[in-house]
């Protein structure tokens, strides 16, 4: 048994959720997959899954062999990163993390320019809408959170943004314009349901007095606990939403989305990239996160630009 060969087959089998599925990704045959992982847990003298015929997973040896795995995988690929360093070529898997809202909007726009200054690193990108993750599973991951935020991780604060209520100009000229949090009742409200947050109520104030804010509760007409379908539904006039000015730049940019109550805000988010605790940072690394600073920054930006000229009232 190639010790290094089974313990990569084995990780791949833990990341894709099945034999099948990882004999595929690497492009071997499914026998050969099942056979290394076997042979592996001979070796080690225990299981490392529990295999039903619906779905294989990690027993907690194989859990806690996993990190490790991982960590060694990845010494390896900074061991021939450092031996080819005289190629001044950045290479390898770069694993990064986020939420559906993140990746479409802010991480996507940004991955060809990526690609093409730095053709050596392949990212896999894991979208998921939960907002924990086990940081020490990915190179990067990005949460977009409270502006408040105070996790026991190592993270890097990006970038802040307001969160603003937006309609069409066909809502709006269906409906009026709100000229008061208190209007907002009796209008068609679109509502991003979050775990912490149950009840159907955004708490507004204006942007130069956070301390006179108002609580306002009403009953939407859509919930739904997906940023781009709430987009979506706006766009297509069905009422308003709140979102980050960052995500709905380029539609108030187009005049196809309008801010409502100006000058009032429905939060502040802020997006941190949280970092795997441990001493060596992989340079790959370090390059897609001062990549990622940069346009962000320039994004929100713009963002803040468009959303001052925006015709709102």
């Amino acid at each position: 048994m190639d010790k290094l060969i089974a313990m990569q087959v084995f990780e791949r089998v833990a990341l894709e959720g099945g034999f099948a599925a990882a004999a595929r990704a690497l492009d071997i045959s499914p026998p050969v997959v099942t056979r290394l992982v076997a042979e592996l847990e001979t070796h080690l003298g225990t299981r490392l899954f529990q295999r039903t015929t619906r779905r294989v997973v990690l027993t907690e040896a194989g859990d806690a062999y996993l990190k490790r795995v991982r960590q060694i995988l990845q010494d390896i690929e900074e061991a021939d990163a450092l031996a080819s360093a005289a190629t001044n070529t950045l290479r390898g898997r770069l694993r990064v993390y986020t939420q559906p809202a993140i990746a479409s909007y802010m991480i996507a726009p940004l991955l060809s320019d990526f690609q093409q200054l730095y053709p050596g690193i392949w990212l896999d990108i894991d979208v998921s809408s939960t907002t924990t993750s086990m940081v020490e599973d990915y190179d990067v991951t990005l949460l977009g959170v409270g502006a408040e935020f105070d996790g026991n991780v190592i993270a890097r604060k990006i970038v802040e943004s307001q969160v603003v209520l937006v309609a069409a100009p066909e809502y709006i000229a269906r409906k009026g314009w709100p000229q008061h949090p208190s209007d907002l009742p009796q209008h068609d409200c679109l509502f991003l349901v979050r775990p912490d947050r149950p009840m159907h109520s955004w708490s507004l104030w204006p942007e130069s007095a956070a301390k006179e804010s108002v609580e306002i509760n009403f009953e939407p007409v859509l919930v739904a606990n997906h940023t781009d379908t709430l987009i979506r539904a706006t766009l297509d006039g069905a009422g308003i939403t709140s979102t980050a000015v960052n995500i709905v730049a380029p539609y108030l940019a187009r005049g196809e989305l309008v801010r409502v109550l100006n000058p009032w805000v429905a939060g502040d988010l802020a997006l941190y990239a949280a970092l795997p605790s441990r001493k060596f940072i992989p340079q790959r690394s370090r390059v897609f996160l001062e990549y990622l600073i940069k346009h962000i920054r320039e994004q929100d930006q713009k963002a803040l630009e468009v959303c001052a000229r925006s015709n709102a009232v």
